[in-house]
């Protein structure tokens, strides 16, 4: 996921995806702590997306607040 799509989406549709990354984040560690995990480069991957996400949302929130 780019942030260049993450910046056509709404408030509401942002807050869905960091929403569903973070349950993703959830079951990865789960799994790691259970023995199971399978692509352990994919924990790093979630978290990338989720700091994505989370800018977008600021760069919008700081968009509003100046208009």
């Amino acid at each position: 996921m780019k942030a260049k799509e993450l910046r056509v989406k709404g408030s509401a549709e942002l807050r869905e995806e960091l929403l569903k990354l973070r349950r993703e984040q959830f079951n990865l560690r789960m799994a790691q702590a259970s023995g199971q995990a399978a692509k352990p480069d994919q924990a790093g991957k979630v978290r990338r997306n989720i700091a994505r996400v989370k800018t977008v949302q600021g760069e919008q929130s700081r968009a509003n607040r100046s208009k």
